[in-house]
């Protein structure tokens, strides 16, 4: 059902601003923990490619915290221990891995692309809410300042 903006008094106008404020500011969060993720899986994807015959037993620091590391050295170039989510490890061949991670990559691009569209619309009805506020509070105010000039007459 299309609700005609003009129509809405200014206190509905406000309330209807303050809930667009709030699906924009939650689809705006959506899109950017959706891009973090993302990124997450790029540089797993990207970090497979030293995974080659070439670097087979070659000395390494292997994280065991962000700021603490142990040395080590790669011995198995074509298998890898893949987060499936929620604890879940998987052992996966290095292009297998691959394979999944652009499978990943791929599923959240699409759903970035399914958000924007959204995000935009409500970006485009916050911007028609506040027009017409703008255009209701002129009005106001022009007949606030005609009545001031006519004032009470006296008989």
């Amino acid at each position: 059902m299309a609700v005609n903006l003009t129509d809405l008094s200014l206190p509905q106008l406000e309330g209807l601003k303050t809930q667009l404020d709030q699906e924009i500011e939650f689809l705006t969060s959506s899109i950017s923990q959706l891009k973090v993720v993302q990124t997450k899986y790029v540089e797993a994807k990207d970090s497979l490619n030293v995974l080659n015959q070439n670097n087979k037993g070659k000395e390494l620091l292997v994280p065991l915290t962000s700021s603490m590391y142990v040395p080590g050295s790669l011995n198995d170039v074509e298998t890898v221990l893949v987060d499936v989510g929620t604890g879940y490890y998987v052992e996966k061949k290095v292009d297998d891995a691959k394979a999944f991670f652009k499978r990943k990559i791929d599923f959240l691009t699409k759903q970035i692309e399914k958000i924007q569209p959204a995000l935009q619309e409500k970006h485009a009805m916050k911007q028609a809410v506040i027009e017409v506020m703008n255009v209701k509070i002129q009005q106001l105010q022009q007949s606030q300042q005609s009545s001031q000039v006519v004032g009470p007459t006296k008989a």
